[in-house]
């Protein structure tokens, strides 16, 4: 099979020994023209890899943040459909791979392999689905592999090890780990624990390992970046995003990605 555009953009920072930045930001908010214009200011800025959230009533996994950006991006009548066409216009703007951030039930009700089957036309490189789990995903992972899109599994500190080993090995394109136990959402530090952790999980898999949830400032970063290969922001992006207005927008988003960058780059 060949390599989809995450694979490949992986592949192509591996070789340059850089780690990635992904962004995460929730479609439709504060509008979809608006979320079209911070992904190519992501991409500007540096972003390598943007995660894009489907909004949903119903998380188990975002924050306070992320949760209320959602409800804004629902009562304005956000849809898959029209995030499809959002990705289609961004895929062809920037070199940036998409993933998608959902539930299983907005999947489900779209049907599954109509739901792949847009993704990849609309330029979908990945999917992240917090509720899936390896052992039940059978489904996910044979309509991934017919549409070449990654498939991609969340690994929590508390992950006993023969989970850890399976959600590994199911995991395409990189595994996430989560960096705390809790939902997402800015943290001012990380566990001391976590970078034993990822460092144990290094020992396991040549897969990259990108290190999400809490992220909010370069600092955290200083002494965990050398055991993984990239980190996820979100939730702190999405309130620099809220405290800006048009006018700010662009030079902001600036503000905020640049030091996790150069962070990322030393």
């Amino acid at each position: 099979m060949m390599k989809n555009n995450l694979e490949i953009k992986l592949d192509s920072l591996k070789k340059a020994n850089r780690k990635a930045l992904i962004c995460y930001i929730t479609a439709g908010h504060p509008d979809l023209n608006t979320s079209e214009k911070i992904i190519e200011y992501l991409y500007e800025s540096g972003t390598d890899i943007v995660e894009i959230g489907l909004p949903f009533s119903d998380p188990i996994a975002d924050g306070p943040v992320i949760q209320a950006s959602s409800h804004k991006a629902l009562l304005k009548g956000v849809n898959t459909d029209k995030i499809f066409t959002l990705v289609s216009k961004v895929t062809k703007k920037t070199a940036m791979p998409v993933i998608i951030m959902t539930y299983l039930n907005p999947v489900f009700k779209y049907g599954i392999e109509r739901f792949f089957k847009a993704a990849q036309t609309a330029g979908v490189s990945g999917l992240i689905v917090p509720d899936a789990t390896p052992e039940s995903a059978g489904i996910f992972e044979k309509t991934a592999r017919k549409y070449n899109i990654s498939v991609i599994y969340l690994l929590a500190p508390t992950t006993v090890k023969n989970r850890q080993k399976l959600i590994i090995n199911r995991s395409t394109g990189f595994v996430y780990i989560v960096s705390l136990t809790g939902v997402t959402g800015p943290r001012s530090k990380f566990d001391g624990s976590i970078e034993n952790f990822v460092k144990g999980l290094k020992k396991q898999t040549k897969k990259p390992l990108m290190l999400g949830f809490g992220i909010s400032n370069p600092q955290q970063i200083k002494s965990i970046k050398k055991s993984i290969d990239g980190i996820i922001i979100g939730s702190a992006l999405i309130k620099a995003i809220e405290n800006s207005n048009k006018n700010t927008l662009k030079s902001n988003i600036d503000k905020f990605i640049k030091p996790f960058r150069r962070e990322l780059d030393r």
